[in-house]
């Protein structure tokens, strides 16, 4: 199965395109950014498929992260995503960013809490834990730094996303052991498409998960009536 693996959640715009048991990529490019995904997603993807034998055509899946993550972003890398598999003809998957940040610590040979945690401002993050063996200690969520500590317990924390430093930084300080993994911008493309390859069309729909309403809201009295 051919993967083109796409990422504009956080403070990335990346793309790759891989085929599916293959350890290196047909393509892949990372941009770091925190603003621009819109004007740089496409003609990335663009010099990535124009690399690989058969183009679009070859292509047998899109994957793509549909958050936790920024608001534009988001909608950037799922409005591509689904445009390029409805001309493609081929499914489109949402990958969560959380599970990408997970899926390495999880491949590891680490044992311990495996933490993923994306910074959400003003104190609070999106979280997700899964011990070892496989049983879900927080599924994504938002929480506070403090009770996102009180629920993990007593630790190792392993961690990985872009909030692991801060997490960590509250884990010691609440005397709970915790070590930072990856503190990286943005999930491995690789691991994008990875999960993309085993998910299930059906259920991973590229539908934005947010955990959170917009801190812009639409203004009810100003809203003019419709006939």
């Amino acid at each position: 199965m051919r993967v083109l693996a796409i990422d504009t959640a956080l403070g990335a715009c990346s793309a790759g395109v891989f085929e599916a048991g293959d350890n290196e990529p047909l393509a892949r490019e990372t941009i770091p950014m925190e603003r621009g995904h819109a004007e740089a997603l496409l003609p990335l993807i663009d010099r990535l498929v124009s690399h690989v034998d058969g183009g679009f055509e070859s292509l047998d899946r899109v994957a793509v992260t549909v958050g936790p993550g920024s608001y534009t972003g988001l909608r950037v890398g799922i409005s591509a995503a689904r445009g390029i598999g409805l001309a493609a003809g081929i499914p489109v998957v949402g990958v969560a960013t959380l599970s990408a940040f997970l899926a390495p610590l999880m491949a590891g040979d680490s044992r311990g809490l495996f933490t993923s945690a994306i910074d959400a401002k003003h104190g609070h993050i999106y979280i997700q834990a899964i011990a070892f063996g496989g049983k879900v200690i927080i599924a994504p969520s938002l929480m506070s730094y403090r009770d996102a500590i009180r629920v993990l317990g007593s630790g190792p924390l392993l961690i990985a996303g872009t909030a692991a430093a801060l997490l960590a930084a509250e884990a010691r300080a609440q005397g709970v052991e915790a070590h930072v993994i990856e503190d990286s911008p943005a999930p491995d493309i690789a691991w994008v498409a990875r999960l993309g390859a085993i998910a299930d069309p059906a259920n991973a729909l590229p539908k934005p998960l947010y955990l959170r309403e917009p801190d812009a809201k639409p203004q009810d009295g100003a809203r003019i009536a419709r006939r």
